[in-house]
């Protein structure tokens, strides 16, 4: 029949044969299976996971294996041992240990999860003495279900027996992990870790229980997502009375390092800055690669760096390389900045106008009106009135041509403020490291890339910071390690300067000169002549400061294993070259008064700063320690040896002929100015620290130094400075031990210390008559003459400066160690004070010569509170505080001023004091001002003539005169004490809060108390009562005295009052003293950790996002009056140009919203 079929059905064959076939094998392939479901398994493994089975079965069978992600996602590990005789006996085993279920399908085996069933679960928890712990965790782990104990420790839930876990933590005890029951008991054990804590000290660490001393540290977190060009700026108000004055925004500001307030009056009283083990710049230093910061305040903490500690010490300990898997790490941000403060200053021309004439025709006794505005700026009576008629109808022409001088007369309206700054502000970092290594090697890599966009509109500056950074390890044999840690460092920063003589700051000449009637551009796109005055080189071009700093850093050290774990010697030695470059080029700026005109006004000559500091220094230094029984004990003896080289020259010469070819060789001008110096020191010092310690509750350390120094005399050089601390842990006490305070107060810590340090911090060849050669600026044959100055008077000794320190503190830790406190109390004599001696009869022809003749006394406290805990939602929420507060006084105990005299110190004064006169309201009428006693002391007026509206002083001594007597602390005259411009509580708060892989931090800083005199030289507060010209603030308008507002906050308006010598507003007084406190939203940070389980998949190990924000938000006290200066830039101006051009005229403080990412693989 087959064949019948076959042969007769062509048209049927291929069909036919197609099922056949089918058939076949479809049988085939159940008989395999059946043959191979027979075939005999083994499985022999030890902590398997469900994938390392089914990897196994793969091996020894062909089956195909069907399963979900969330079948490999069981984490339970079991260990089989298992001969089956075929799959089936398998799979049933793995059915039990992974509560799967599978079916087989021919040869392809489908796993799914078990159909799962829960059950409620009881259970206590309980702490190390059997009591229940209340509100602890209790979550199922990998899930979000969760719950807290109650106030006996209870807990109740659903879960799976025997396959879920649960994990139970609580603050202050480690985590536990238990496999699910129907009725656990879980007993918690406290956390040591804050104990364990290790903090960097002087030449070594030591556990944060064992340090008997004043120490302070932060970690790397503090820098973390912060915008920060600056490591100080991300340093403020983090520590307990380190204050970091900073002065104002410039990207390359660096900051100065104070520990405790005022050390010195003599100078050399900042804290010793020290970058893993060497001095330098912190400015210079790549944030990211700080791995902790730790402050020895007190002196029995930094003895062991002698004279160059003598005011605090400051250790910047950079992150190391780890025998660790190897990672990468790439982080990046995108910042924009703004003003932290803009003032508002009248932009009307002729609102502007009617003040200066008023301001200038009231100082003049209402007989004069101005003819100019200070030098270029024409102005008059008619030009005033038609100010008003083009305020009236805007559609008049703002600029007119004089028909009489055919010059330009401006009608502006010009918000030079605008002009100056540019709308948008942006800086940019990339951050790329590499760490890792092995048994025998590690190693970290780092590299940096900021840059910051200027805030100027015109030929803005611009600031980029390249860093490199490269440390490495290697243990050379069982006893030796070799390290080493390479930095090198680049700064670029380009400014735009004024062509200007006073090389005054920018906002100065704008102050003076950028008057609103005034304008930018003539019609025909010239320069008008008040804009090249006041920053027309910042338009034109060619006027500048190029900065490039170079710093290269290389530090080579070993350690070497002595007696094993018993004594190590440590070497290193470490060089450092520091190269800056300042090219300043002037080009005169063109500008025009009348069409078809061009001028140029300005100096034509670059210039050419060059400085070389070459660093030298070396560290050896032996350190045993042992345990005996209950006693510990730790030596360290060492030495130490620097030297430091700075080489200055100066190059200038006038007449460039090619501004864009900044080349001496392109320069032809015969004023040729060629300068040269520079110093060199050198110190070497022995030290040694020996600390001893019983139980960990009896503490004693003891420091020494002898230290000399090329700054002093040859019989002066050499000195001994010794210290000593002492610690007590009473809560290590066994009657502590054993009662309810262990729970309530586990640590409780005393501390005591005392000790004298030397500063050697002064300036070099002060024992020495110098002499300086310099070139006259007049020509004599047609050559500038060279000349020298007299040699400085010397002193007839010199010798240390010595700052004596006693310090009691104390440290506890409250509730489970979530509540941590710490406080301490110092006092610290600076004697033998570098500064003035007894003052001489003019006759000797020079200023008396400086010597050790002053003594300061400072007191003060810092206090530390920090909080952590969680809050059990259905994600815990993790949650910390900080809190510090510090506070200092400063007093002179000693100074050579036999009179008393109040223009310099005297015994019993408060560093800060202000003394003034006490306001006591406006005089009302003549009649007010006739019975007044006599204050003709007092200016108003070019005539002096007192009128209503004008400040009254008190009389305090009742002599009839307001005067300042004899300007001594026995006769001030009408004077007293009406505030102090010190700093006093200097605060920071932080709060960090978790939950669910959110996180968001913000920290608080400021400081509560500080009186600021608004100074005798500043616009932007005094506004026309400085110069009538000047800047006019415009909520003065309504702030001044009239007959209609007789309590306004100032007076009568005069002009030149807050600047002339003994104006009314120049002398200072109670009224106008500003409370210059401050808080300030000093970072806020908001970000978001992508879970692990999503990274995993693509071998990213974290990555998150995140918005931070930089001085986000201010308020001052002060902006009650008016809100146009920062309160942390009040002081001074631009140092580099002109520090005494008046307050406030610097760079401006800068918020920063910036976004970033932070990915590590």
């Amino acid at each position: 029949m087959y064949l019948k079929l076959f042969k007769g059905g062509k048209k049927l064959y291929t069909p036919l044969a197609t099922a056949l076939l089918f058939l076949h094998l479809l049988s085939a392939e159940n008989t395999y299976a059946q043959q191979k479901a027979a075939t005999p398994i083994s499985i022999q493994l030890n902590q398997a996971s469900i994938t390392d089975v089914f990897n196994a079965i793969k091996k020894q069978s062909n089956y195909t294996l069907i399963y979900s992600d969330k079948v490999t996602a069981l984490t339970k590990k079991v260990d089989m041992h298992i001969d089956a005789k075929d799959i089936k006996g398998i799979l049933d085993y793995m059915s039990k240990q992974y509560g799967i279920t599978y079916q087989i399908t021919g040869s392809t085996i489908s796993v799914k999860l078990g159909e799962v069933k829960t059950q409620k679960i009881k259970g206590i928890v309980m702490d190390e003495q059997g009591l229940g712990v209340p509100g602890a965790t209790v979550i199922l782990k990998g899930t979000d279900k969760g719950v807290s104990t109650d106030l006996d420790g209870n807990f109740a839930l659903d879960a799976v027996v025997g396959k879920d876990r649960v994990q139970i933590s609580f603050i202050g005890y480690k985590t536990v992990e238990v496999i699910a029951a129907t009725n656990l008991k879980v007993a918690l054990v406290e956390d040591q870790t804050n104990l364990d804590e290790v903090v960097v000290v002087g030449y070594g660490k030591q556990k944060r229980v064992n340090v008997t001393g004043a120490v302070d540290q932060v970690g790397a977190e503090v820098f973390k997502d912060r915008p920060v060009s600056n490591v100080a700026k991300a340093l403020q108000g983090e520590i307990g009375n380190l204050n970091l004055i900073i002065g104002d925004g410039k990207p390359t500001r660096s900051a100065t390092f104070n520990v405790r307030g005022t050390t010195s009056i003599g100078g050399g009283g900042n804290a010793l800055v020290l970058i893993d083990g060497v001095p330098g710049d912190p400015s210079l230093l790549n944030p990211n690669d700080i791995e902790s910061v730790s402050v020895l305040k007190d002196a029995a903490s930094a003895a062991i760096y002698g004279a160059r500690g003598s005011f605090g010490v400051v250790l910047i300990t950079t992150k190391a390389s780890e025998n660790e898997k190897s990672k990468i790490n790439f982080s990046t941000s995108f910042s924009v900045l703004d003003h932290t403060v803009k003032p508002d200053l009248v932009t009307n021309g002729y609102q502007w106008a009617k003040q200066f004439d008023d301001a200038y025709y009231s100082w003049n006794d209402y007989k004069m009106h101005p003819s100019k505005a200070n030098s270029v700026f024409p102005f008059s009576m008619e030009y005033l009135q038609q100010l008003k008629e083009h305020d009236e109808n805007p559609s008049l022409s703002k600029v007119d041509i004089d028909p009489v001088t055919g010059k330009y007369v401006y009608y502006g309206n010009t918000d030079w403020m605008k002009e100056l700054y540019a709308d948008m502000i942006t800086a940019q970092e990339y951050n790329l490291s590499a760490s890792g290594g092995g048994e025998k090697a590690s190693y970290y890599l780092s590299g940096r890339i900021n840059s910051q966009d200027g805030i100027f509109r015109y030929n803005s500056d611009k600031f980029n910071m390249y860093n490199l950074r490269g440390k490495g390890s290697l243990q050379a044999t069982s006893w030796l390690k070799l390290e080493n840690n390479f930095e090198y460092a680049e700064m670029d920063y380009f400014f735009p300067i004024l062509n200007h003589p006073s090389d005054t700051p920018v906002w100065r000449r704008i102050s003076d000169e950028a008057f609103p009637v005034a304008m930018m551009f003539n019609p025909d796109g010239t320069l008008t002549h008040n804009a090249a005055i006041v920053f027309g080189s910042f338009v034109s071009g060619g006027n500048y400061s190029d900065t490039n700093r170079q710093q290269l850093r290389n530090t080579t050290s070993f350690v070497a294993d002595v007696i094993k774990d018993d004594l190590k010697l440590y070497g290193d030695f470490t060089f450092r070259n520091l190269n800056e470059v300042e090219t300043k080029q002037y080009t005169p700026v063109p500008y025009s008064t009348k069409p078809g005109e061009l001028l140029e006004r300005g100096e034509n000559k670059l210039e050419e700063l060059q400085e070389k500091t070459t660093y030298k220094g070396m560290n050896l230094y032996a350190e045993y320690k042992k345990q005996f029984g209950s006693h510990y004990l730790k030596g360290l003896v060492g030495y130490n040896y620097e030297k430091l080289r700075l080489d200055k020259r100066t190059l200038e010469r006038n007449e460039l002929t090619n501004s864009l070819l900044p080349d001496f060789g392109l320069a032809t001008g015969e004023n040729i100015v060629l300068k040269g110096g520079g110093y060199q020191w050198a110190t070497l010092g022995a030290f040694f620290r020996l600390n001893y310690n019983f139980r960990e509750k009896y503490f004693i350390e003891v420091n020494g130094r002898y230290d000399g120094s090329s700054k002093f005399p040859q019989n002066q050089q050499w000195g001994f400075f010794p210290s000593t601390s002492v610690g007590y842990r009473l809560s290590q006490e066994n009657f502590w031990q054993n009662s309810r305070l262990a729970d309530i107060l586990p640590e409780l810590k005393f501390r005591a210390s005392y000790g004298s340090l030397g500063n050697g911090n002064i300036s070099p060849y002060q024992y020495l008559e110098t002499m300086s050669v310099n070139q006259l600026n007049v020509l004599l044959n047609g050559k500038n003459p060279l000349y020298t100055n007299k040699p400085n008077v010397i002193p007839n000794g010199l010798t240390w400066e010595k700052a004596t320190t006693f310090n009691i503190g104390f440290d506890t830790e409250w509730f489970n160690r979530r509540l941590t406190t710490s406080f301490d109390w110092y006092k610290r004599v600076t004697t033998d004070m570098y500064t003035q001696g007894t003052p001489l009869p003019q006759v000797f022809g020079a200023t008396e010569p400086k010597g050790n003749y002053a003594d300061l006394e400072t007191k003060g406290w810092e206090l530390s509170i920090a909080w952590r805990d969680k809050i059990n939602f259905n994600k815990p929420l993790t949650y910390k505080f900080r809190f510090i507060l510090s506070d200092n006084q400063s007093k002179i105990t000693k100074f050579n001023n036999p009179t008393n005299s109040l223009d310099t110190y005297y015994k019993g004064m408060k560093i800060g004091e202000i003394w003034g006169f006490e306001n006591a309201g406006y005089f009302i009428d003549q009649n007010d001002i006739n019975n007044h006693a006599d204050q003709s002391y007092i200016r108003v007026s070019a005539a002096n003539i007192l009128m209503p509206g004008d400040i009254k002083f008190a009389d305090l001594n009742g002599d009839g005169v307001i005067n300042i007597g004899d300007n001594t602390v026995d006769n001030p005259g009408d004077r007293k004490i009406i505030g102090n411009s010190a700093p006093r509580f200097n605060f920071g708060f932080n709060t960090d809060l978790e939950w669910n892989n959110f996180f968001v931090s913000a920290f608080f800083q400021g400081v509560g108390k500080r009186d600021f005199w608004p100074g005798a030289d500043n616009s932007l507060f005094w506004g026309a009562y400085n110069r009538p010209y000047s800047w006019h603030p415009t909520k003065m308008n309504d702030m001044m005295w009239s007959e209609e507002n007789p309590d306004a906050y100032f007076p009568r308006m005069r002009g030149y009052v807050a600047l002339n010598n003994r104006g009314e507003l120049q002398v200072q007084q109670s009224k106008y003293i500003q409370n210059a406190a401050y808080i300030r939203l000093k970072n806020l940070t908001i970000g978001y950790n992508f879970p692990k389980q999503m990274l995993e998949k693509n071998k990213i190990e974290s990555l998150r996002i995140f918005f931070s924000g930089q001085n986000l938000w201010t308020y001052s006290p002060m902006f009650r009056v008016l809100k146009t200066m920062d309160p942390e830039v009040i002081d001074g101006a631009d140092p580099e140009l002109s520090p005494n051009a008046g307050n406030g005229m610097r760079y401006p403080m800068l918020k920063t919203f910036s976004l970033g990412i932070d990915i590590t693989f």
